[in-house]
């Protein structure tokens, strides 16, 4: 749902620009950004998204905030059904994880963000779109690169990256003087992005690799020393590769993540602490806390595993990690990344079936998994009655699939490297080993 607000325009100090449309959270930052817009001549259009960060149940009061602020209009944008469905589920069958550890929190939402900016930027005659985005991390990228790829010639404004207000009381102070006051409380010590898909924590003392994240970084997840002493089960269901069910309720995706974080966040599993790349060249330390993210796509691996042939798994897995490289990098609309969820879409016609998961103190295991289309065969497997394989094929087998190796050695053993050393001392001479017991450790003697 989309609800706008409205408001006269405000006197500019520049020439006009036309409009420009600013993704807003309602903090300082993007607060201070609606009058320093408006003094370089541009007519300031707020679209806020919720995706299920503190406060976004409350999108309207924001939009209505942004106007109190001289937007002339603010858009109030749920995004978090259409975030599920059509991306979080996408990185689901992708298995997507960012240098193996991290499921794209904040990179898998921008794209979604930067859609709604663009069509709000059509709807409204924009000229630009602009973020609150610093220099020196992987959202301006996202922004720029996403919103450039559904509409190339809306120009993408990054003020903060050029302005001169380079600190908390400056911006305050800057607002001030454009008669803008904003109730500014005790800030945390720590950076933090957050969506139904997890939460991201940076800055503060986690700047130091060496530094233990303190408890109050974690929010999602309890500590696991503290997590209770009984395991918990949670069976997970899927279709085609996306989750449809916990425990045999089906459920939307939305309600379905929801629900998982809290069952494995309440048993400490879903953390990470990482040293992490960035696209823009720095090694950044990282904490994360994702537990239904991580839950779901150790589930669904697993599933994978039982239904997919094994070349099929092999080329995905080496994809996953360039799928991963793609989003992380900003490239969600780009060729190669439609391509390979075009290739991931076809492995999943038979991905359905049943995951049992178990949850203990910071812990996941998979305890058992089933499908219809399973490619596991008893009877082949088994090494006990019932047992249908036939060893008969084996010899041949072994002839065929090891020719290539055999030819190699009948080829090359016979011709080896020329040896300089006198002739006695090329020739191989057996190795003979003796072992005599001593006490409780044998003692070994080798002879030449």
């Amino acid at each position: 749902m989309t609800a706008t607000a409205t408001a006269t325009a405000t006197a500019n100090t520049a020439a006009p620009k036309g409009k420009v449309v600013l993704a807003y959270s309602g903090g300082l930052d993007t607060s201070c950004l609606i009058p320093w817009l408006q003094d370089q001549g541009f007519e300031v259009v707020t679209a806020i998204a919720a995706l299920g960060q503190p406060g976004s149940s409350d999108i309207d009061h924001i939009a209505q905030k942004a106007v109190s602020l001289g937007a002339t209009a603010s858009y109030a944008v749920d995004m978090r059904e259409e975030f599920c469905e059509d991306v979080c589920a996408c990185a689901i069958k992708a298995n997507g994880m960012y240098e193996n550890r991290y499921p794209l929190l904040s990179a898998l939402s921008r794209p979604v963000i930067c859609k709604h900016l663009v069509d709000i930027a059509h709807k409204e005659g924009a000229v630009a779109i602009a973020h609150g985005c610093t220099g020196k991390g992987n959202d301006q990228v996202r922004f720029e690169l996403e919103c450039k790829a559904l509409d190339p010639d809306l120009e993408i404004l990054g003020p903060v990256r050029d302005w001169d207000l380079l600190t908390r009381s400056q911006e305050i102070e800057y607002c001030a003087d454009h008669g803008i006051f904003i109730e500014v409380t005790k800030s945390s010590p720590y950076s933090i992005d957050e969506n139904v898909w997890g939460r991201a924590i940076e800055c503060g003392v986690l700047e130091n690799p060496w530094n233990e994240p303190p408890c109050d970084a974690w929010v999602m997840t309890v500590d696991p020393i503290e997590a209770p002493d009984q395991p918990c089960d949670v069976v997970v269901s899927f279709e085609s590769g996306r989750p449809v069910a916990l425990n045999g309720e089906p459920m939307a995706m939305l309600a379905l993540i929801g629900k998982l974080n809290n069952i494995a966040g309440g048993n400490g599993f879903g953390r990470i602490d990482m040293i992490e790349d960035r696209v823009i060249g720095i090694k950044s330390r990282e904490c994360y806390e994702q537990p239904a993210a991580l839950a779901l796509i150790t589930a669904h691996k697993h599933l994978e595993s039982l239904c997919l042939p094994g070349d099929v798994l092999a080329v995905k897995l080496q994809l996953e990690h360039e799928w991963a490289k793609q989003v992380y990098g900003g490239l969600w609309f780009s060729p190669l990344k439609d391509a390979l969820d075009s290739f991931f879409e076809s492995t999943q016609q038979t991905v359905t079936g049943d995951v049992r998961l178990r949850f203990y103190k910071g812990s996941c295991t998979v305890t058992g998994v089933k499908s219809d289309s399973s490619m596991y065969d008893f009877g082949l497997a088994t090494y006990d009655e019932g047992d249908t394989y036939d060893r008969s094929a084996a010899k041949g087998f072994m002839d065929l699939y090891g020719l290539p190796n055999k030819v190699w050695a009948q080829r090359t053993l016979g011709q080896g490297a020329p040896c300089d050393a006198p002739a006695a001392a090329c020739d191989p001479k057996p190795l003979v080993v003796s072992v005599e017991p001593s006490g409780a450790a044998a003692k070994v003697t080798l002879y030449k």
